[in-house]
């Protein structure tokens, strides 16, 4: 090997824990940006299957008679 191979090599080697926890590191990030990714991907066919899903239902409708209330206050009001 040439003396600039040998450099090179020693070089590397002294900085080889550097350099595997910055691969390291990397490779986390990629691995939970992925994972964030996905996630949002997810949840946004959840979301919006879900949406769709009760677009469909009809709407719930309650009626509410107020016939004996009115009917109290009105004697309520009579009384005074």
């Amino acid at each position: 090997m040439s003396q600039e191979k040998v450099d090179r090599y020693k070089k590397e080697k002294v900085n080889r824990k550097k350099i595997m926890k910055k691969e390291k590191a990397k490779s986390f990030a990629a691995r939970i940006a992925g994972t964030l990714v996905c996630i949002a991907f997810i949840g946004w066919i959840g979301y919006s299957g879900y949406s769709k899903w009760e677009s469909t239902r009809p709407a719930k409708m309650t009626e509410i008679k107020t016939d004996a209330l009115s009917g109290y206050l009105s004697e309520l009001n009579a009384e005074e």
